[in-house]
């Protein structure tokens, strides 16, 4: 086990590097990549993430950095997730639309929501992180903590099962 003037050594060492495997872990972000970084050094600094010496520093450092950034992803995701329901909940409605545009943009809403919730737990997952989250698939698996391969065929059938709700829906009102 190392000691604290030991860590605080190596810490320093890698720091350079250390926040450019932050920024690449954050999507080049440099403020979530602080962030990242300054969550790491408190975590190794109060014991919650001790290095065993399996690996060399560098390399164990890294893969706390790694881990740390896709916590902060998964609970800023979450954050997010539950202020867009919160949001989607007050109904917010647009100063140019009409009453009959209210209802009908809240009809479907309504309708599209059944069908997300209609889908399995992981492909609804995997659809609000690529479509409301802006992350690619190979991110969402990440969150997930899926294989890129699983995320994918959630994705791929997620879709298909919306597109069939939606061919049916747009069938029902052109009738």
């Amino acid at each position: 086990m190392m000691s604290e003037p030991d860590i605080r050594d190596q810490l320093e060492n890698h720091h350079r590097a250390s926040f450019g495997w932050a920024l690449c872990c954050c999507g080049r972000d440099p403020l979530e990549a602080e962030n990242v970084l300054q969550i790491v050094y408190i975590k190794i600094l109060e014991g919650k993430a001790r290095y065993d010496g399996q690996s060399t520093f560098k390399t164990w450092l890294f893969s706390v950095i790694r881990r740390t950034a896709a916590e902060e992803r998964r609970r800023r995701i979450l954050y997010e997730l539950r202020l867009l329901k919160y949001e989607s909940a007050g109904g917010r409605v647009s100063p140019t639309e009409g009453p009959d545009q209210t209802l009908y943009r809240t009809e479907i809403q309504t309708m599209f929501q059944q069908a997300l919730a209609s889908l399995s737990a992981r492909q609804q997952s995997v659809l609000q992180l690529v479509f409301y989250h802006d992350l690619s698939v190979r991110q969402a698996a990440e969150v997930m903590g899926l294989s890129v391969g699983s995320a994918r065929i959630h994705y791929e059938r997620g879709k298909k099962r919306l597109r069939e709700w939606w061919e049916g829906v747009r069938v029902s009102h052109e009738s």
